[in-house]
């Protein structure tokens, strides 16, 4: 289902079809099916650690578009983890709730305002049709002073990531991610790093920023 947009808001700059997807079917059939694996590699996969470490996730945290594994250096005072099949989730050892939901469909997050330290989206960002939706509502349920990181690598399910993201390479994604940020509300200065450069094996990006 194609999003929503905004006529003449945020999106209006962006070329047509640029947030559309190969596969734009539904996607809860698409997810229906649980998939028990790793998105990157284990070198990644650390430098996804090290950073949320970096970032602070020791409160109150919220893991959007997850999965069976939140990538975190430790277990959080409380991890609300969000994602799109409820047998992976489940599967989340270090999770204290669960949360089913489609962002692309409803892009609005069941929580009151204020309600977490840290979010944290991990090699999801690029499948968000309304980013700019989501992360004004990830500004609404941080505390001020609290951050949002988005990791993410160059990998993903093509049919499903936007068709913007699938014609850009990695400088690209880390300005577009960074753009999300600036257009939406609530955000102080935008920062981004290469967090394992010159690894082998997948790299890995950071976008981030605190609620203002």
């Amino acid at each position: 289902m194609s999003p929503p947009h905004e006529e003449g808001g945020r999106y209006a700059d962006f070329p047509e079809g640029f947030f559309s997807r190969m596969d734009d079917g539904d996607d809860a059939d698409f997810y229906r099916q649980p998939r028990l694996v790793t998105h990157i590699d284990d070198g990644a996969i650390a430098a996804v650690s090290a950073f949320y470490g970096e970032l602070g996730v020791t409160g109150e945290v919220l893991d959007l578009c997850s999965s069976w594994i939140s990538h975190l250096p430790l277990r959080p005072a409380r991890l609300v983890v969000l994602g799109m099949n409820a047998e992976e989730l489940a599967r989340n050892e270090v999770a204290h709730e669960a949360v089913v939901r489609d962002l692309n469909h409803d892009p609005t997050l069941p929580f009151p305002d204020a309600s977490f330290d840290t979010v944290v989206c991990t090699v999801s960002v690029d499948y968000l049709t309304r980013p700019f939706e989501v992360f004004d509502e990830v500004a609404r349920v941080l505390r001020p002073g609290g951050s949002f990181g988005c990791t993410f690598s160059n990998r993903c399910f093509p049919s499903k990531a936007i068709r913007g993201w699938l014609a850009g390479d990695d400088r690209f994604h880390v300005q577009l991610v960074a753009e999300y940020f600036r257009r939406s509300q609530g955000w102080n200065e935008v920062q981004a790093a290469h967090c394992n450069p010159g690894a082998p094996g997948d790299p890995l990006y950071a976008v981030w920023a605190q609620r203002t």
